[in-house]
């Protein structure tokens, strides 16, 4: 009983009108998030500290279109594969289009635009990129699920001897995300291949071999809970999953860790080796550790009970003068504070302290 109160009590949907984050209007459709002003400042504050963190951990910064063509879809496996999630495409006088479900496929034309050496590895590429699901209508519910999603997404290009510097790397990242926001009650999943379903997997033994038990003892390293799970690894790679039991007892899965084995088959990647020769066994880590930017701030609306840490929060101070006497000192503090950066308003209705 106590759960469902605080549920109801910390609905992001509830919290977010009350302190005027976020709304949908069917206009616009739905599962379509329209950001105000004060959801806009904590989106720009959890996109400037992934800028930080990346920045920091070795990361460059790309921006991609919204649409490509089919081809690029057709190449990455998108199409046919995925195509019911995706929206319908748009034909143009050049080609047919399609909005993108995923930002991978033009990171994978960066890695590609300049031929590549050994000594350019590893490379991670970094994009708070916008990709767009078309999600049944009854299955949207607030930010949880919607059809635009905004992604602390990267992809870290590597060679074999280097997949488990880059796997501790993007832990140590999430794990260190964690602590800014105070998030603890998490677990990982470790989905792992079967050798007896060879027709679900990729044909490449030694490499799953060699990354599962990369990924494991990363994960035995950082002495973190983890369950593995086999058989439920994505075709082309295993997976870490970080699954979260929020403080309503809601349990989801908040980002996954993917390593990718068909990314160099699929788009033709690789780089020159030290002995001169051309060599493909190049190597793809799939991250977004603070998940979907609609996903992850409804989880800390909840988390935080839209009490925001002063960082986080769209206003961090409030002058309060005692009566309207006062009211043109308090603007002049205002304009003070608001110089320094700070996020700063004054109450002026008319009522006594």
């Amino acid at each position: 009983l106590f759960l469902l109160e605080e549920a109801k009590r910390r609905d992001h949907r509830k919290i977010g009108a009350e302190q005027e984050l976020f709304f949908f209007d069917e206009r616009v459709g739905k599962g379509l998030t329209i950001w105000l002003p004060n959801g806009t400042i904590i989106r720009n504050e959890i996109e400037k500290l992934a800028v930080e963190k990346e920045q920091a951990g070795g990361y460059v910064r790309v921006t991609t279109p919204h649409l490509a063509k089919e081809e690029l879809f057709t190449t990455s496996g998108h199409l046919p594969y995925y195509k019911d999630s995706m929206y319908p495409p748009m034909v143009m006088d050049d080609g047919t289009y399609y909005l993108k479900a995923m930002n991978c496929p033009i990171h994978h034309l960066i890695y590609r635009h300049e031929p590549k050496s050994y000594r350019d590895l590893p490379l991670r590429l970094a994009e708070y990129g916008t990709v767009y699901r078309n999600e049944l209508s009854g299955t949207l519910a607030g930010l949880l699920r919607v059809r635009m999603l905004s992604m602390n997404d990267a992809h870290l290009y590597c060679r074999k001897d280097q997949i488990k510097d880059e796997f501790r790397s993007v832990l140590e990242l999430t794990l260190a995300y964690f602590k800014i926001f105070g998030l603890g009650n998490y677990s990982f999943r470790l989905s792992l291949w079967s050798p007896e379903h060879p027709d679900k997997y990729i044909n490449e033994p030694e490499n799953w071999a060699y990354a599962e038990g990369v990924l494991r003892e990363v994960l035995q390293e950082f002495g973190v809970p983890f369950v593995e799970a086999v058989n439920e690894a994505a075709f082309y790679g295993p997976k870490v999953d970080v699954q979260f039991k929020s403080v309503v007892g809601r349990e989801e899965t908040m980002s996954t860790i993917q390593l990718d084995f068909i990314a160099k088959t699929r788009f033709g990647l690789g780089y020159t080796d030290e002995t001169g020769r051309e060599n493909n066994e190049l190597f793809v880590i799939h991250r977004a550790p603070l998940s979907t930017h609609e996903r992850f701030t409804a989880f800390l609306i909840e988390h935080f009970a839209g009490a925001f840490p002063v960082w986080l929060a769209p206003v961090q101070v409030m002058v309060a003068p005692v009566s309207e006497n006062h009211l043109a000192f308090a603007e002049e503090r205002v304009t003070a504070l608001r110089a320094t950066g700070i996020r700063v308003d004054v109450d002026r209705s008319n009522e006594t302290v």
